[in-house]
């Protein structure tokens, strides 16, 4: 039962507000360079930093700058990195075999961070719209995602991941069973301190437009996700989802989009008590990012309110390609 206040003027809520030392006392949320993960977009080539016309201060890296990301986002206290892959056309094919290339460009990439900043943890991503010639995250067969013919694919992908050195391997794919069916592939191949972060919440939604741009899927894909990705309609449906995808060996769970779906998260949080974790993805950063540029809004106070919202949600940390920023607002 809550405890009865007093009533005013005995009390005065603006009391604790009055001035920043107040208002620090009394905060019930905080937000912590620790609690940031830097999504990072690599392609091939050297000493290359491309931008991505849809989400300003954003670059395709090519790995050896990839590198030096890393290293600055370990100089400014950001733990993880996530890294995706821009595919040219010419390596988006039916089969997606470029997904479970030793040599790909994620897994270059995550050699070549570990050999030169090994204690920042690298994320990677396991989907195939990466390297498929749909955009899909699945195989395509007479019009169908098909589920357990892509799951065998996402094994492979995942191994060949933590055989690089990956720390946190996140699949995104929302396929049903690849959760238990990665672990057990991870558990009989000796990586048994591979972690999943399970993408368990996946809404087929209208804010990943900028992301296909950034990885070039955009052209590619073909239909849409909904067979798939979650309706927006649902919240009972993530929590079965995320209560099977822990069932089965994930260590922690994603809500993606983020700031649409905060209730998502705050459920999640609630119900298990698991790792939850949210992406703030590329549309969500990209509107911020516009109309800061227009001189709509403070940028810089947008994106602390907006990561704080997360924290208050019940999250324990974002991916966000604000992470450097907001590192540096913090320090």
């Amino acid at each position: 039962m809550r405890p009865t206040q007093a009533p005013f003027p005995a009390t005065r809520l603006r009391r604790t507000r009055r001035t920043p030392g107040l208002r620090a006392l009394v905060a019930e949320t905080s937000l912590g360079v620790g609690d940031l993960i830097w999504p990072v977009f690599v392609r091939s080539g050297e000493n290359i930093e491309e931008p991505v016309p849809s989400m300003p201060g954003v670059v395709r890296r090519s790995v050896d700058r990839v590198v030096e990301a890393a290293r600055e986002a370990a100089d400014l206290g950001i733990p993880a990195i996530c890294l995706f892959p821009y595919t040219d056309a010419a390596g988006r094919t039916a089969d997606c075999a470029e997904a479970w290339n030793p040599d790909n460009l994620s897994n270059r990439a995550t050699r070549a961070i570990k050999a030169a900043v090994p204690d920042i943890a690298i994320m990677t991503d396991v989907a195939l719209d990466p390297y498929s010639d749909t955009g899909h995250d699945g195989f395509v067969r007479d019009d169908e995602i098909v589920n357990d013919e892509t799951v065998e694919a996402l094994v492979k992908q995942a191994l060949a991941q933590a055989e690089a050195g990956v720390d946190i391997i996140g699949p995104s794919d929302m396929m049903d069973g690849r959760i238990g069916a990665i672990r057990s592939a991870l558990e009989s191949a000796g990586h048994k301190d591979v972690l999943l972060l399970s993408y368990a919440a996946k809404y087929a939604s209208a804010f990943y437009g900028p992301f296909r741009d950034a990885v070039g899927a955009s052209g590619a894909l073909k239909g849409d996700k909904r067979t798939y990705q979650m309706d927006a309609a649902n919240s009972d449906e993530a929590m079965r989802l995320i209560e099977r995808d822990l069932s089965e060996g994930a260590d922690m769970v994603m809500v993606k989009p983020g700031m649409p779906y905060l209730d998502i998260c705050r459920r999640a949080k609630d119900m298990f008590g698991a790792p939850t974790f949210a992406y703030q993805v590329s549309g969500e950063y990209a509107m911020i990012m516009a109309a800061a540029q227009n001189g709509w809004i403070d940028g810089d106070r947008a994106m602390a309110e907006s990561l704080m919202a997360f924290k208050r949600a019940g999250c324990d940390g974002i991916l966000t390609y604000f992470a450097p920023a907001m590192a540096r607002a913090l320090a």
